[in-house]
């Protein structure tokens, strides 16, 4: 059979047996989930946000791919405008490194750049995250079982159960996110046929109008009816004052002559009787009685 000098052929050479799938490295698969875009598979980068599934996105990309849906996958369908996404509040690691402080080709994928506020979990994979719907801050789920209250940990705003949004969730967790989904939709179209809905208009009886008027009358003081007040505006010696700037107008007309103006203003004009009793002409101005 070909095994001159001794050698011994496994089964496996021998026999051709079907090979088994290799199998996934669930560390480097919860890495990849937590650290890069579901929707660009490229790093997080501020601005990140979250959809109702509790996938990640960097913002800017998923903007880049709304404005063509002819190019997005089936699995963000659901996302039809900013509306459907939520702007996440992350707290920083401070014991993170980025890639320009780690030395030439290091590889550090244990710390990752956000922890839980309250417990101080990093945000891995390993430990269940979950995101507020309400004001868009990130905890462990640990951290929300362990202490109660449905007031927000960071930012003091409260939430309620329908809020709560498992990041990079199972099965499980999708089929209740759904439902959160669709009742805060229904509540969104109630608040706006509420804004939209007329208002109902108030139908008052003649009683209320009547007892309403004579309260009225009796609290306001009684005022005697003017001219303005009966819509007819009257100006007092228009008539004479339109009269009197006509005369002013004609050539005839002389300020010496006229019975309202004051000496003083006549004694400017060389009309006046003090102008023309002058022996001499005036030193500034030239005088038509001196030719």
């Amino acid at each position: 059979m070909g095994c001159d000098g001794g050698t011994i052929p496994r089964r496996d050479e021998l026999v051709r047996v079907k090979k088994k799938p290799e199998a996934k490295d669930k560390d480097f698969e919860l890495a990849f989930q937590w650290r890069c875009c579901y929707l660009s598979q490229q790093v997080l980068q501020s601005p990140i946000v979250m959809c109702g599934l509790g996938h990640l996105y960097n913002k800017i990309g998923l903007i880049e791919g709304l404005l063509n849906r002819a190019t997005l996958p089936q699995g963000v369908k659901h996302i039809k405008s900013l509306k459907d996404v939520k702007n996440l509040n992350l707290t920083p690691n401070p014991e993170y490194k980025s890639k320009d402080e780690k030395k030439e080709g290091g590889v550090d994928t244990r710390s990752a750049p956000y922890i839980c506020p309250v417990t101080g979990l990093e945000m891995t994979g390993k430990y269940r995250f979950v995101g507020l719907w309400s004001c868009g801050c990130v905890f462990s789920e640990r951290s929300l079982k362990e202490i109660t209250g449905n007031v927000c940990h960071k930012c003091q705003k409260e939430y309620n159960n329908e809020d709560v949004v498992v990041l990079n969730g199972n099965e499980e967790d999708f089929v209740i996110m759904k439902k959160n989904i669709e009742n805060r939709q229904q509540k969104q179209k109630q608040e706006r046929e509420k804004k939209l809905a007329p208002k109902p208009a108030t139908v008052v009886s003649k009683t209320e109008c009547a007892s309403t008027s004579q309260i009225k009358s009796e609290s306001l003081p009684q005022i005697a009816p003017t001219a303005a007040v009966r819509g007819v505006v009257k100006r007092e010696g228009s008539t004479e004052a339109l009269k009197e700037k006509a005369k002013k107008v004609k050539k005839d007309y002389s300020v010496a002559k006229d019975p309202q103006a004051s000496d003083v203003y006549k004694s400017i004009f060389t009309t006046h009787s003090s102008e023309k009793q002058q022996n001499r002409a005036h030193w500034i101005t030239y005088n038509p009685f001196y030719n």
